[in-house]
């Protein structure tokens, strides 16, 4: 089954196997596409097999068999396959999790169109499959800063119990539209997201005399979708940059002035706490938050 009829444009092919084949073989064969097309989507992570009792996996190799009864997808988007991600660093590295600087424009984690400009992606090629890579926690794709991974199932659990406990310490920095508040004064914006309670705790760093907008430092009380920028769009000082929540016609030539600047917990294996930071320092008036004029991260603090 093909959804969509150019080979130049986005298509979704969808077929049960009925004779073995080599994904490659199968996929450039029933679509028309050329083999190296093929192989670049499948590298990328844009094909996916469902093989019956299994779970779903993306499948990267040309050479990967293909037997009767399974299921294969591919979600070929050209545009998306052309992309060349934004290079994360990794901070600092334990034996059960990572910290990552996420640059803006990089996803956490991939779609199904593909995974190659993604952050999981990033860490499994830079440790050469010798970590297990899993997800803890997400980072908005235009927004840039720290994201914790983990490389155990022990891990994963624990960090992820820290977060629904709330004993992460999540902290951003932002630029706002407009005058939130007196230097110094912390606010708290507690309206609820979704059905579902949401704290963000802002306190005002700065602000520019010439344009009128602040800069803010945050503290994330609970974790909804968007909600730092959903929570100061609804009082009327939306995130400069932000092109879904934010002013009209004023977001064109500014990235995303977001940054997740310091993540702090006690380690639930070592029993210390500790402090992965991208820097304290307040912004000057009408300073922005551009990903390239942030600083280097210092060693992680304990």
């Amino acid at each position: 089954m093909i959804l969509g009829n150019k080979t130049d444009c986005t298509l979704h092919y969808r077929t049960i196997v009925r004779k073995a084949a080599s994904a490659c073989d199968l996929l450039a064969s029933s679509t028309g596409l050329a083999k190296a097309r093929i192989k670049d989507a499948l590298i990328k992570g844009a094909v996916w097999l469902k093989r019956p009792g299994q779970k779903e996996q993306r499948i990267r190799k040309a050479t990967s068999p293909l037997l009767p009864g399974d299921q294969v997808e591919l979600y070929y988007d050209p545009e998306v396959l052309s992309l060349a991600p934004p290079a994360p660093r990794l901070i600092a590295e334990e034996k059960h999790y990572s910290v990552w600087y996420k640059p803006a424009n990089l996803l956490t984690q991939g779609t199904r169109y593909g995974d190659h400009c993604s952050l999981i992606r990033c860490a499994e090629v830079f440790f050469k499959h010798r970590k297990e890579i899993r997800l803890v926690h997400r980072l908005d794709r235009e927004a840039f800063g720290l994201v914790l991974l983990a490389h155990t199932r022990q891990g994963a659990a624990a960090l992820s119990d820290l977060f629904r406990r709330g004993e992460i310490e999540k902290r951003y920095r932002a630029e706002v539209h407009g005058k939130i508040g007196s230097m110094g004064e912390t606010l708290t914006i507690s309206s609820p997201l979704d059905g579902k309670e949401a704290v963000t705790i802002i306190t005002v760093t700065a602000q520019a005399p010439e344009s009128g907008n602040s800069s803010i430092d945050i503290l994330l009380r609970t974790g909804r979708f968007h909600q730092i920028r959903r929570h100061l769009s609804r009082t009327g000082h939306p995130i400069l940059g932000d092109p879904r929540y934010g002013v009209k016609g004023k977001t064109s030539d500014l990235p995303l002035q977001l940054c997740a600047y310091s993540l702090q917990f006690k380690c639930p294996f070592s029993g210390k706490i500790i402090r992965y930071s991208l820097g304290e320092a307040s912004l000057s008036p009408g300073q922005v938050l551009r990903p390239s004029r942030m600083p280097p991260p210092p060693p992680a603090s304990l």
